[in-house]
């Protein structure tokens, strides 16, 4: 698991910290969390619940995951922390896809993020 500019999340306090004071962008198959860390480096975490399956398929949300990630690193804002959230419906979909959503709207976010300058999108009352 080589990765330029990213190195591995571990601590739980490290998940939780970005839980509570990062920001969060939403797509329909990955949550990610981001938060600044002032170091010359990301920190990246991934989590999959047992909601998303067995083992196996944990396992394949997070090498999507992991390979989303590899191929949008380096247009990505350095000096984040990230923890990436596997929702059920990923095991539906291709690593393209979320390569895909990563950079149209995931890296975006994340330098919107890193700048201060991101506000995230209310939710639309459905009535």
């Amino acid at each position: 698991m080589a990765y330029l500019y990213t190195q591995v999340l571990k601590n739980n306090k490290e998940f939780q910290s970005c839980y509570r004071r990062g920001q969060c962008v939403v797509s329909q198959n990955i949550i990610v969390y981001a938060k600044p860390n002032r170091l010359p480096y990301n920190r990246l975490g991934i989590t999959t619940s047992k909601k998303v399956g067995n083992a196996v398929c944990r396992s394949r949300a997070r090498r999507l995951i992991r390979q989303a990630w590899r191929e949008q690193e380096i247009v990505a804002p350095v000096g984040l922390d990230l923890v990436i959230v596997a929702r059920t419906h990923i095991t539906e979909v291709d690593s393209h896809v979320l390569s895909r959503w990563l950079s149209r709207y995931g890296i975006p976010a994340l330098h919107q993020i890193y700048a201060g300058t991101y506000q995230q999108p209310s939710r639309k009352q459905v009535k």
